[in-house]
């Protein structure tokens, strides 16, 4: 059989399964899931939007059957082009496998874990626990922008949140093709749902199983080790990285070499008592120091502590300000549709020669202008004063204590800082995180001093006392800009480069990325290694074992896009 007919036929095969309509195969429509929210694009056959976990199975099945390399993907939001294409040197063709129809969750034990399904968000999560009083492992951050629970756990990603450390869980249910190369479902949910695996994945989604069929297995559903691995500010090693073998376990940190079918993991309670303090210095070592002492002297761990350079306020408060409109008048949850609209805008800007490239984003960037200024009065009266800014998110009896420390820490530091309104507080918080689309549409917005731009996302040690990163000069003058920002009581920063035009961007962060060897730091620290960093050998070992006949996102962390890793 040609490879024509074949294609043909898989294809045919997935639209009886799933319906024409949820089998796209238009180069233009397939854009969306072939491209990575900032980085990587690649080419597919056809992209699969199943909508029960049954059907994800069939079609599961049906790829597995036609020898074709398969990409789960869930909200396509992460930052390192990790749930996409990348590049055209695959030697089969790829279906990628959109899991946002399949978006169910279901709690156990009045609230305390869940169990998501393959689509489910952290939007939906958030609504379906504020009754209980409880709240996901992530609040803020990536959950803006629409992402996925078991992206999430797939992707090692980080959270903010000082006490709960980055998404994991030991108890997940997956597909995995064995070194025989037989597909197979294995249930480690702790759920007992039957045998077979349309059985499971039936009786899962339409919660067929009782209170007696749930176990409570010595797993863990979270990172629950990591509020005292933080407190250890003289230990020479991160305290949370991608490369973490502490932190590797079947789905989690899995970057789609197994496909993951639901996920079960904690939650927790929201907090009775919340305050957010704004902290000020034009002395790094200062925010240093407040770190070192609030966690390795605190009763109580504050919730965040995230920190932002003024050049990356400048940036957020002028490039990042729609977005932050958005939010704050609309919600978070009309963010996954603002980027869906601006995504359809680009494809059809596209096809037209006189509009400039990234359409959606200078129209944008136009109205935003027009708008008045949307930051607090004492927030920007620390931006002029300070060029350093901490937002510090305290709970519960932290307030006090916190507020105490404070008071006592300025009478004899240099800096200052104020308790927030609740209005300030969300919008110090928003400022933060609408940063890093930010500096996306500073790059877009600025071709003249624009090269490449470059990412770093660092994990340093937690004993590290000068963690501002200070380039040497020759490195230096080969940047136009730079935009720091990060989980500072984590030591995870996410480095920002605008480079000058002409600037080698691959050989520039070789280097700069040996100086963080040099430092015993970690990379990348919470975004997955993606298709921009190199997997270490632990890692690269670990997805080996889940997938050893490199059938699932293959080429992940630079490795072999071929059959058996050749």
């Amino acid at each position: 059989m040609t490879e024509q007919p074949s294609k043909d036929h898989l294809i045919n095969t997935v639209k009886t399964l799933i319906g024409p309509s949820f089998t796209i195969t238009d180069g233009a429509k397939m854009e969306p899931y072939c491209k990575g929210f900032r980085f990587g694009a690649g080419e597919a056959m056809a992209v699969a939007r199943p909508g029960t976990l049954v059907e994800m199975w069939q079609v599961l099945e049906a790829c597995h059957k036609a020898d074709v390399i398969v990409i789960l993907q869930a909200a396509n939001t992460g930052l390192t082009g990790g749930s996409t294409p990348d590049g055209k040197e695959y030697d089969r063709p790829i279906v990628i496998i959109s899991t946002m129809r399949i978006d169910g969750i279901q709690l156990l034990d009045s609230g305390r874990q869940i169990v998501g399904l393959a689509g489910s968000t952290l939007f939906g999560l958030e609504d379906v626990l504020r009754p209980y009083g409880r709240e996901p492992h992530s609040v803020i951050g990536s959950s803006c922008i629409g992402a996925s629970i078991v992206g999430g756990i797939c992707n090692n990603s980080g959270g903010a949140l000082i006490q709960r450390g980055p998404a994991y869980t030991e108890l997940s249910l997956y597909a995995q093709v064995d070194e025989q190369g037989r597909l197979s479902l294995v249930n480690n949910l702790g759920i007992d749902l039957g045998s077979e695996p349309e059985e499971i994945l039936a009786n899962l989604e339409r919660k067929n199983y009782a209170e007696a069929d749930v176990q409570y297995p010595q797993k863990r559903a979270s990172d629950n080790e990591y509020h005292k691995r933080v407190r250890e500010v003289d230990s020479d090693t991160p305290s949370r990285y991608n490369n973490d073998g502490r932190r590797l376990y079947e789905a989690s940190g899995c970057a789609g070499k197994l496909a993951v079918f639901a996920v079960r993991m904690d939650t927790f309670p929201i907090a009775k008592k919340k305050q957010v303090f704004y902290i000020g210095t034009n002395d790094s070592l200062v925010l240093g120091k407040i770190r070192r002492d609030m966690l390795s002297s605190f009763e109580n761990l504050p919730v965040s502590a995230e920190y932002l350079h003024r050049d990356c306020y400048d940036a957020s408060k002028k490039y990042g300000k729609d977005t932050f409109v958005v939010i704050d008048k609309l919600g978070s949850k009309f963010i996954p549709k603002m980027f869906a609209m601006k995504r359809a805008v680009d494809r059809v800007a596209g096809k037209f020669s006189f509009l400039p490239g990234k359409f959606s984003d200078r129209f944008m960037q136009s109205l935003s202008a027009i708008w008045p200024n949307h930051l607090p009065p004492r927030m920007e009266d620390y931006r002029s004063r300070y060029q350093h800014h901490l937002i510090l998110e305290t709970e519960n009896a932290g307030v006090d204590e916190a507020q105490n420390y404070l008071e006592a820490f300025f009478e004899k530091e240099q800096g200052g800082y104020f308790a927030c309104t609740d209005e300030e507080a969300d919008k110090a918080i928003l400022h933060r995180f609408v940063a890093a689309g930010a500096v996306g549409r500073y790059h877009t917005m600025n071709p003249k001093i624009s090269g490449a731009m470059m990412t770093i996302d660092v994990a340093l040690r937690r004993n590290e006392r000068d963690w501002l990163e200070v380039l040497p000069a020759e490195l230096e003058e080969q940047i136009a800009a730079k935009f720091y920002y990060g989980h500072l009581f984590c030591h995870v920063m996410h480095q920002n480069y605008i480079l000058k035009k002409g600037v080698d961007a691959k050989a520039l962060k070789a280097k700069i990325l040996a100086l963080f060897d040099a430092r015993g730091a970690e990379y990348p620290a919470e975004h997955n290694v993606g298709h921009e960093y190199h997997a270490k050998a632990e890692l690269k070992a670990f997805y080996r074992e889940c997938d050893p006949t490199n059938s699932f996102n293959p080429g992940i962390g630079k490795t072999s896009k071929r059959k058996y890793w050749q």
